[in-house]
């Protein structure tokens, strides 16, 4: 078995005090010394006593925008729930330490305050990926990439909760059924036609004025497509 690094001592040293003593009463020496080390090596690791309790944020955070980033238009909703996945799994390789954050911060309000912003730094970042990957900086736009972005948010943090909680077997699954559902109330924005439509006047034996229509597949949705179809159709046939 691989000796613990000292950071996670330096974790585990905080969290068996919080648990004896209080959050509060708790200082930075006492954690030092109970994890065998001096008061420099605590801030080697950790700025503060707070940030002993959560998890490396910006390291997640990155990692989520480095999966985003690496997507298409087509695949983008694969990369958000790849993303709430990656996030979920962090805190299941905690194991027990995150379960032990969890009823920390339910009892310390300052803590509790402290993850509130940190869920906003999470819901942020999947906002802006998902209103460009709509392609539309008008309000309506807006406010659809608030709410799916909250949504994804509130999804993983359900599923989370319920396996801190000790009632999910299966936290994975559920984030990922979880994640179906959320996704299924936002279609897929119209993207630029991919195809090209070219109309012209038959020159078949025997033709009544017909028109051939020739249509590339195209990943636009029809009704986008229908008016450019209209006017080919309509220049054709003037032709």
């Amino acid at each position: 078995m691989s000796k613990a690094s000292t950071r996670d001592r330096l974790a585990q040293a905080a969290f068996a005090l919080f648990d004896e003593r209080g959050y509060e009463q708790t200082t930075i020496d006492d954690v030092a010394e109970r994890a065998g080390v001096g008061r420099t090596t605590f801030f080697r690791h950790y700025r503060s006593k707070e940030e002993v309790i959560f998890p490396d944020h910006d390291r997640l955070l990155a990692a989520i925008r480095d999966r985003l980033d690496g997507s298409t238009h087509a695949t983008a909703l694969v990369a958000v729930s790849d993303a709430v996945r990656l996030v979920l799994m962090h805190y299941l390789d905690e194991g027990d330490l995150a379960q032990r954050r969890y009823a920390l911060t339910s009892k310390v309000p300052a803590l509790r305050e402290r993850e509130i912003v940190s869920v906003a730094r999470y819901q942020r970042l999947f906002r802006e990926f998902i209103s460009d990957w709509m392609g539309d900086t008008g309000q309506p736009a807006s406010l659809r990439a608030e709410l799916m972005a909250a949504n994804v948010v509130a999804a993983h943090n359900h599923v989370l909760r319920r396996w801190l909680r000790g009632e999910s077997a299966d936290p994975v699954s559920e984030v990922d059924d979880a994640m179906r559902e959320v996704l299924a109330l936002f279609p897929m924005p119209p993207v630029a036609p991919a195809a090209t439509v070219a109309a012209a006047p038959s020159s078949q034996s025997g033709a009544e004025g017909g028109t051939t229509v020739v249509v590339l597949r195209s990943d636009a949705d029809i009704d986008a497509l229908l008016p450019s179809l209209r006017d080919l159709l309509r220049d054709g046939a003037g032709s």
